[in-house]
């Protein structure tokens, strides 16, 4: 069985999820990788096949996203011609983790596909949302990348299709100590804003993961270090406490690991907006945005009690074996074609 698996390079969190279903995925047949997007820091150990640029989110230093870049990065012509070349009819199940080009390649050539992931779980109105909605926001999240399929991932089963979140081995095997530290990845502020902002806690230890640190850094109370998956699960494992966005992968591990948990979403995206609803039931503080004050909140936050603990209702292996039982009889025949695609020296490369 010939895969292609899809993956938006967006954020870490998706290629972090990649890497760990892979060798689930190997178990069904061959698989191949389009990795689209630009703005990842995390090693992509994953086999890719094809990548492009894509379209990426980018952020500015306070907190919110800088739209004037995206506009900027933006090729609509370059989305186009990319998704006409990629090459989703040879493949018997096109898997894809909401990633436009994919979803608009299977469109124009009738080819079925399964999106999977966290936001395909809000397919359902069941999925927590604020309780202001955003006309633009729930368009994306329903429109960006459509499939003829949809396996969801959440912090809970809101609805049918909507299962566990796919944890790292690391995570589900880990035995979580408290080293006295908290850990930080604020990836949409600036290092120095961050640092302004927990210096001011002198007598807590942070470990803060930048995108821009080469080598780790002491600054007073504050370790600044590179961005490395392996070394901030570590972090992550043997923390008091986390501080993060309000994603899906970083929240749903800690909760897990019944780690104490602050998220500030990321201002202007409308997902995290949603799972900071989902997170109250779960006793998660939100803070919209990093205050010049707020040493007193990060105090009170450490001496509240823990949230509530993520509990999974079903495993990886589980998941997979749902997601694929699915692509099975929805499977398409594959349709070789002679044409040749554009590619560099190690794999086809669009735009």
């Amino acid at each position: 069985m010939k895969i292609l698996y899809a993956v938006q390079a967006t954020g870490n969190g998706h290629i972090a999820r990649a890497i760990e279903l892979m060798p689930f995925l190997k178990q069904y047949g061959e698989v191949d990788v389009f990795l689209s997007g630009s703005n990842s820091h995390l090693s992509p150990a994953l086999p890719i096949k094809y990548r492009s640029e894509g379209l990426s989110l980018f952020y500015g230093n306070s907190g919110s996203l800088d739209y004037y870049k995206i506009w900027q990065q933006l090729k609509i012509t370059r989305v186009w011609q990319t998704a006409r070349q990629l090459p989703v009819e040879q493949y018997d199940l096109v898997i894809n983790d909401f990633e436009c080009i994919t979803a608009l390649a299977c469109k124009l050539k009738g080819v079925k596909s399964i999106q999977f992931g966290h936001q395909a779980s809000f397919q359902s109105a069941q999925t927590p949302r604020p309780a202001v909605k955003d006309t633009m926001g729930e368009w994306i999240l329903k429109h960006y990348a459509p499939a003829t399929q949809y396996v969801g991932l959440h912090f809970q089963p809101y609805d049918s299709f909507i299962y566990s979140p796919i944890l790292k081995e690391t995570v589900l095997q880990a035995t979580p100590e408290n080293h006295g530290h908290v850990t930080v990845y604020l990836a949409h502020y600036s290092d120095q804003v961050v640092l302004k902002t927990l210096q001011q806690c002198a007598d807590v230890r942070f470990e803060v993961f930048s995108k821009k640190a080469k080598t780790i850094e002491q600054f007073g109370n504050v370790t600044l270090m590179p961005i490395g998956n392996e070394a901030f699960t570590q972090s992550m494992i043997n923390s008091m406490g986390v501080i993060t966005g309000a994603g899906f992968e970083t929240p749903a591990e800690a909760l897990y690991l019944g780690k104490k948990l602050l998220c500030l979403p990321i201002r202007g995206q409308y997902e995290q907006l949603c799972n900071a609803a989902a997170l109250e039931s779960f006793r998660v503080p939100v803070v919209k945005q990093i205050t010049p004050h707020m040493s007193g909140m990060i105090y009170g936050w450490l001496a509240s009690l823990p949230p509530k603990k993520l509990t999974l209702t079903h495993q990886t292996s589980e998941v997979i074996s749902i997601m694929m039982k699915q692509g099975m009889n929805q499977r398409n025949k594959p349709r070789f074609s002679s044409k040749t695609y554009q590619h560099d020296a190690q794999m086809p490369a669009f735009g």
